[in-house]
């Protein structure tokens, strides 16, 4: 694989930059890096996903996939503070740096560590999975996170994703509605889709 943001150790070297970034009324300070997804601050994607999500009707932790520096899991954390958010990334630089931002931010209820996708969660154990998923990874990696986020959510919990769409946004509804989700499109926006699977 190329080095790219989901690289396990990006060979790219460190240039840290702090900037702040205000998603949804929330105002956060970041410290990010070469080597992780949008360094230059928060994409267009993450904050629509951020400013359209919702919490879901069941109880339970949510879980971040592909976290990166931590905007969607952070603000998520701020947002819905009864909330415990997990965040996840199989780049080592990007979970270091959400470990980061989280202690400046002085944001408690997240659980950060590095993992593949959902691969190592428990079956029905999230009221919530949120990603702007890897599409630099490839379509059978980014089906794998949707196939994953089935097994990992509660009857009645919901994946939220943003997605281009000619990234594969149809596609991605589809293989959504595959799966057994209830898909409703939240927002559309430049091109960018936020999807919302509600599993039954």
């Amino acid at each position: 694989m190329s080095d790219h943001y989901y690289s396990k150790k990006p060979s790219a070297g460190s240039r840290r930059v702090r900037m702040e970034e205000e998603i949804r009324g929330v105002e956060l300070v970041y410290t990010v890096d070469e080597g992780v997804f949008s360094k230059r601050g928060v994409d267009f994607g993450s904050r629509l996903l951020v400013e359209n999500l919702q919490e879901p009707e069941v109880a339970g932790p949510f879980i971040d996939a592909g976290c990166g520096w931590g905007p969607i899991g952070l603000t998520a954390a701020h947002l819905f503070p009864e909330r415990t958010v997990h965040m996840v990334d199989v780049n080592e630089r990007a979970v270091e740096l959400s470990r980061e931002n989280a202690e400046m931010n002085k944001i408690r209820n997240v659980k950060i560590y590095d993992q593949d996708l959902l691969a190592g969660e428990k079956e029905e154990s999230f009221a919530a999975v949120i990603s702007n998923p890897p599409i630099r990874a490839g379509k059978e990696t980014v089906f794998r996170l949707y196939e994953q986020a089935w097994k990992v959510l509660k009857p009645g919990g919901e994946l939220t994703v943003v997605i281009q769409k000619k990234q594969g946004a149809p596609s991605t509804k589809k293989k959504l509605e595959e799966i057994g989700f209830t898909v409703e499109t939240k927002a559309k926006a430049k091109g960018y889709f936020i999807f919302c699977g509600k599993k039954h």
